[in-house]
């Protein structure tokens, strides 16, 4: 999710072959209900993963994440707790 415009983020998603949409957050409502962002007026969010299960209930939250390694880390807790 990001502040960006549904657009924006389409076209990010494209450009790197993603193979789901990126969700568009431009109110900020959803980063300072997870904790992503301060308030509304925050420029940017800070990097969280909020894993939220089938009945839509938050299984797990990563605070502090690296872009960088983060995706295979997460992908590893995934598969080996279901």
């Amino acid at each position: 999710m990001s502040f960006d415009s549904p657009q924006a983020n389409a076209k990010f998603a494209e450009k790197f072959s993603f193979p789901f949409p990126i969700l568009s957050d431009e109110d900020k409502s959803m980063a300072v209900a997870y904790g992503a962002a301060a308030d509304a007026s925050a420029k940017y969010a800070n990097r969280i993963t909020v894993v939220v299960g089938a009945d839509g209930r938050v299984e797990s939250i990563f605070e502090k994440v690296d872009p960088r390694t983060h995706p295979e880390a997460l992908l590893r807790d995934l598969t080996t707790a279901r």
